[in-house]
């Protein structure tokens, strides 16, 4: 550790709740140098939702590596972008009927981000946005600008305007419709609100608590954007990919978004990678407007193709998820029911799930005593109260089950001092004994 605590930056964070040095990683699995072996619920940080070095990934890169691929091409059309456009185009967009355009930004979400706020405040002439409590864009300036966590924000050193914030969905109580408050404001010409070029949500705010926003209020959000005339940006960066059940986190509303930006998963192996997906009549850009040194990553076209093609093509990945997200929501409200005494709650949809144990102290105490029992699990919410399960999609059903069992345990010792026998077989009474793992999937 020595080097780390000489030469590293004390801006590392994960570091600190996980001090181990990991030198190898499958599936599921994360591997320190003393050979202990742990579960990921980490799975850096929604990246890495089919898991650590997937095989059918892996096998397509080194392929092409060792065939002298392009590994750097700026915005060159390559013939791993044309077959990873392809196979998009075949697989995501034209299954959902969208038609979008796709712009290749800087590698990482927040670059997909600034690009999506710049070209919606072009097309439209305006500068205001509006996001909401408890949002996460990422930590770029004009990103940073649109997040609610106070802790990000006061770190950019400068002040940051042309953002107007409105509570999400169930902020001030599950009886008020936060939709109809921001149509109001918009409706006042006296609100102090300036007509926005743009509302940028998460379906699933992640890094906010897991808070997610109810089929009807993203439908109503749609409506006031078209009702206003505005733009909807939905930042799909950490619930997309499939973590909802579906690609897309907001398929289930019906919604249709007039920009969407991916990131995280979206390679397959962690290698970085973003997008913007935008309605064509959007795409204003001049040439080299929005540029970057490693815009389109060659390898990772690679990769997203064998995720889109091995996992898309078909519903079947879709309907696993599901399946999984039902079991981790059905663990996670019995530990609230055993152990929570009416002071913790269940959060979330699909496989994207949050415990929310209202204190970050007791939620860190919680995490601890997991990574102590070889389980990765991190918090968030603005206080760090909401126990994370980001676990890969490709878990299989015997780790799912030891994982969550980690977790019930944990809570169990510190909450009341208890330790927890493992539930056994707990697929037995929803699913079929074929149905248990995704080797049919696969």
């Amino acid at each position: 550790m020595k080097v780390f605590d000489e030469i590293e930056s004390e801006v590392m964070s994960y570091a600190r709740a996980f001090p181990r040095v990991f030198n190898k990683a499958q599936g599921e699995y994360l591997y320190d140098e003393e050979g202990n072996q742990y579960l990921d619920f980490l799975a850096g940080a929604g990246t890495l939702n089919y898991g650590h070095n997937n095989p059918i990934f892996k096998k397509a890169l080194l392929e092409y590596i060792e065939q002298d691929g392009i590994t750097h091409g700026l915005d060159l059309h390559t013939k791993a972008k044309r077959e990873f456009l392809e196979s998009f185009y075949e697989n995501i967009l034209k299954p959902r009927d969208m038609t979008y355009v796709m712009q290749f930004t800087g590698p990482t979400g927040t670059n997909a981000v600034e690009a999506a706020l710049k070209v919606a405040r072009k097309y439209k002439g305006r500068e205001n946005v509006i996001s909401f409590t408890n949002g996460f864009h990422g930590c770029s300036l004009g990103a940073l600008a649109a997040t609610g966590n106070s802790h990000h924000r006061g770190a950019s050193g400068v002040s940051m305007s042309s953002v107007a914030r409105m509570p999400y969905d169930g902020y001030l109580g599950d009886e008020f419709d936060t939709t109809a408050y921001l149509d109001k404001v918009l409706s006042d010409s006296s609100s102090g609100i300036d007509h926005p070029a743009a509302v940028l949500v998460e379906t699933v705010q992640g890094e906010g608590g897991i808070n997610a926003a109810s089929v009807e209020w993203l439908r109503n959000l749609q409506d006031v954007c078209h009702k206003h005339d505005v733009l909807l940006i939905v930042d799909d960066i950490q619930a997309g990919c499939g973590r909802t059940g579906s690609y897309f986190s907001f398929e289930e509303a019906g919604i249709k978004p007039d920009i969407v930006t991916l990131s995280k998963s979206l390679s397959g192996y962690g290698l970085p990678f973003a997008v913007v997906l935008m309605k064509p009549e959007l795409d204003q850009w001049k040439p080299g407007e929005h540029n970057g040194t490693f815009r389109g990553n060659n390898l990772a076209f690679v990769t997203a193709k064998a995720a889109i093609d091995h996992y898309w093509s078909d519903d079947k990945f879709a309907k696993e998820v599901l399946r999984k997200g039902e079991y981790i929501e059905k663990r996670l409200q019995t530990i609230v029911d055993k152990y929570g005494d009416g002071n913790m709650t269940t959060r979330g949809r699909g496989m994207f799930r949050g415990l929310n144990c209202v204190s970050g102290e007791l939620a860190d105490k919680i995490t601890t005593e997991a990574f102590r029992n070889g389980l990765v699990i991190e918090t968030s919410g603005a206080d760090d109260h909401v126990v994370k399960t980001l676990c890969p999609l490709t878990i299989s059903d015997e780790n799912l089950t030891k994982a969550l069992d980690i977790v019930e345990a944990a809570v169990a010792k510190v909450l009341k001092g208890e330790d927890v026998p493992e539930e056994k077989d707990f697929f037995a009474d929803d699913v079929e004994q074929e149905n248990r793992t995704l080797a049919g999937a696969a």
